[in-house]
């Protein structure tokens, strides 16, 4: 069994009877209710696709979270323009692209004074063939072997630290969670990681070294986790708002 710091919906949610949609800022939107029995009360949240996601606590009622989404428009209308601000919205890179690295904002431009075609994003340099204009193939490639090289000595430094075993750590290429800890005490890492910021790379490498504690997400569970990173929930927050990295 592995358990997944990531997942859009999991199976603790269960979805309100039909799809409908709400008006914000001009372009209609899916509303989506979710029932949720650990919930105190409503909650919105802006999904990757653009939907509008409204969890009702128990007890609540999928009316009140119309109502709620409804009185949420000025906030939902916010975090859509957040959204489109945000990098890594396109498929193809080319020239000019914003990228996220280490958290940090990096334009794709032509590398100068290195023998050869090559691409600058912050202060990482990509060799490219000299016909190429999406220069996301190479790139990814590129930020795949960084989190190979960079990711793993950080798990075994805080595993040290924390005095938790881990049999083996993986870097893969996981589409919807950002780390995974099976009962093996295999740490597996999403190399996408190697875009946020570190202290997020941080929070999910401690967050799968708990699960090595606490196999589960109980309450005792977050109270590890809490005990290691104090302000987990400002990470999970970034991820969160930055689930599209995962595409």
């Amino acid at each position: 069994m592995q358990f997944e710091f990531f997942r859009h919906l999991t199976k603790r949610f269960t979805q309100d009877d039909s799809l409908e949609s709400l008006e914000v800022g001009g372009r209609r939107l899916p509303l989506v209710l979710i029932r949720h029995p650990r919930a105190r009360r409503y909650l919105l949240r802006l999904t990757p696709d653009g939907a509008a996601r409204v969890t009702i606590p128990r007890g609540g009622s999928a009316a009140e979270a119309r109502r709620f989404a409804e009185r949420s428009k000025s906030w939902l209308e916010q975090a859509l323009q957040r959204q489109a601000a945000r990098p890594i919205c396109s498929r193809l890179w080319p020239l000019g692209t914003s990228i996220l690295l280490c958290g940090e904002t990096a334009v794709i431009e032509i590398a100068t004074g290195v023998t050869g075609n090559a691409v600058r994003f912050g202060v990482e340099v990509v060799n490219v063939a000299a016909d190429v204009t999406d220069f996301r193939p190479a790139i990814e490639k590129h930020l795949r072997q960084l989190a190979s090289e960079e990711l793993p000595p950080r798990v075994q430094a805080y595993a040290a630290e924390h005095q938790v075993t881990v049999n083996r750590i993986s870097v893969r290429n996981q589409k919807s969670r950002w780390g995974s800890c099976s009962r093996r005490r295999t740490i597996s890492l999403n190399w996408r990681l190697i875009h946020t910021p570190l202290p997020v790379q941080d929070y999910v490498i401690l967050h799968e070294l708990m699960h090595l504690r606490q196999m589960n997400h109980s309450a005792r569970f977050w109270q590890e986790v809490k005990s290691v990173c104090p302000d987990y929930e400002a990470a999970e927050r970034w991820l969160k708002q930055n689930a599209s990295l995962l595409r």
